[in-house]
């Protein structure tokens, strides 16, 4: 049997106690490095990525910024008032092109001349309204039942104005001023001029109103009134 030695008891105890206490701090330790490793592995928001919130200096992308709607080219050498109307048939019409309209006034100037000296009913049905249909209808009647015929001839077209513009409600209404050089004979039963000339043109200045429902489906204006410029 071993003799009992209390200062090696005494060691023993002292290296345990010393254990306990290393390994206390040793668990301490990890734990407080731990939590900062942590942290330092989280990810740090990028200024660059959207944030759900803008800063307030920072300006507006393009997308956000308002764009006028069917901007319209410069409208120079008319009234105010001319102008206000046509920026507003814009405005409540997206289809609404003035540049377009323009060349679209001058075609419809031709067509209808040229219906109503043959004779074509039909051609002036599409592009009048009811009362300026008929009455084109009512002097070509007039006209074939005195046996006369027209043969005239748009020689050109000198300007196209806007003469006035307005919109009433949903009804747009645009009036053109036409100058044009037109050469007009008249024939009777058997062929016989009786007034007119093909030599000499002569200047005709004429005031059409176009109008149109903004609202409907069909872009096509048609001839609502006529009269002398």
């Amino acid at each position: 049997m071993i003799p009992n030695q209390p200062g090696i008891t005494n060691v023993i105890v002292e290296i345990i106690i010393l254990a306990m206490i290393a390994a206390f701090l040793g668990l301490r330790l990890y734990s407080v490095l731990g939590r900062r490793a942590e942290h330092e592995e989280e990810s740090v928001p990028n200024r660059f990525e959207p944030s759900g919130k803008q800063p307030p200096h920072t300006p507006p992308s393009p997308a956000a910024v308002p764009v006028a709607a069917n901007p319209q080219p410069e409208i120079t050498g008319v009234l105010p008032a001319v102008e206000r109307g046509i920026r507003e048939i814009a405005a409540a019409d997206s289809r609404f092109d003035l540049t377009s309209f323009l060349e679209g006034g001058r075609t419809a100037y031709t067509m209808v001349l040229e219906a109503f000296w043959q004779g074509d009913r039909e051609t002036l049905r599409d592009l009048c309204d009811d009362d300026v249909y008929e009455g084109f209808v009512a002097a070509i009647d007039e006209r074939e039942a005195a046996g006369h015929t027209l043969e005239n001839k748009l020689i050109r077209i000198e300007e196209t104005k806007i003469h006035s513009a307005q919109l009433d409600g949903r009804m747009a209404r645009i009036a053109l001023l036409f100058v044009a050089d037109i050469a007009a004979v008249t024939r009777d039963k058997d062929g016989n001029m009786i007034a007119g000339s093909l030599d000499d043109a002569i200047e005709s200045r004429d005031i059409w109103v176009f109008s149109r429902n903004v609202s409907d489906k069909d872009p096509n204006w048609v001839l609502d009134e006529t009269d002398e410029g």
